[in-house]
This record gives structure tokens, sequence and C-alpha cells, in this order.
């Protein structure tokens, strides 16, 4: 896996909402999911991209999975963490065509579809390049950074500055 190496559990990837984001998409149970839906099953549309602060967290509720959790709600507590996973994402599509979801999982992940592909619109990606931009611009003004080290979310910045480069090049965003 392409992102693997690079960006995957070096900041991105390695949260409890990566793992969230992981078992969202398994329950899909679709090989195909576009960003528009993601945003909106996850409330992110709801942010009008404005991903730095929030006050509640984000849910999904789960429907496919196990019987016991059948219908139950996950939460993603931090915007950016699920931004900056699925910039990942995005890029492993482009390269690779494709996620494999038990590679990200780091376990066994019962799922009928280990494969997926996000899509998203050029309006999405335009707004996932400023949302990452944003992000490598003024990491300390986002709500993870009461969580994080300074150095750590300057650090993430800067893995996430390359991603976006990978994912959209070195575009200058017009204000």
């Amino acid at each position: 896996m392409y992102i693997a190496d690079k960006y995957w559990n070096n900041y991105i990837g390695d949260t409890d909402d990566s793992m969230t984001l992981v078992e969202y998409l398994a329950d899909r149970h679709k090989e195909e999911i576009s960003l528009g839906e993601i945003f909106s099953d996850t409330g992110l549309d709801k942010l009008n991209g404005d991903f730095r602060q929030h006050e509640e967290p984000l849910t999904v509720v789960l429907e496919n999975v196990d019987s016991d959790y059948d219908g139950a709600e996950a939460e993603f507590y931090y915007a950016i963490d699920l931004i900056t996973d699925l910039a990942a994402l995005l890029l492993e599509c482009r390269v690779s065509g494709s996620v494999n979801l038990c590679e990200l999982s780091g376990e066994a992940l019962e799922t009928p579809v280990p494969h997926i592909r996000l899509t998203a619109t050029p309006e999405e990606h335009e707004m996932m390049n400023r949302a990452l931009a944003d992000f490598v611009s003024q990491p300390l003004a986002y709500d993870l950074s009461e969580m994080c080290a300074e150095e750590d979310m300057l650090e993430m910045a800067g893995i996430c500055g390359k991603l976006r480069g990978e994912l959209y090049g070195d575009t200058d965003l017009k204000e």
C-alpha cells in the first residue's frame, strides 16, 4: 500500500478516529464511496469547511456490523483527524486505484468488501485542499492541539503539507 510507509500510522491513520473511519467504511459494504456521502454521514458537511474547532463529536451510525452493535453510534472526536485520514485515502486511491481496508486496520477485519475506492468531485477536492492548507499554516488553531504537544502538531502539519503536495501539487490557493 502506497500510503503505508509514507503517511498511515505517522500522525495520519493512527488515532481512534482513524479506526472508527475504517469501521465506518467497512460497514458501508460498498466498493465505491463518495466523499460527499462520508461528509453527510459523519456531519463534516455541517461544519461548512471550518474543521478547526467543534463542540460536539461527529457521529455515524454503524448498521451492518455484528448484531450486538447494529445501529450503534460511533464518534469522531477531531474533524481534522478525519480530514487528514480521508486525504491519505484519496491519495491511495489515486495511486493504487483502491484502498484495502484490512491493511488499514492492522488486524483481521471481517467485511465482504475489503477493497474500496473513494471518489470526490472537483469541488470536494478543492475543499480538502483548502482544509489541508489551513491546517498546515495554522496547526495550533485546531482543537486537536489541546491534546497534543506543540512539537507534535508542527510535525503533523509538516507531514500533512507533504500529503497535500502529493495529492494536489504545490498550488497556491486564492482567497
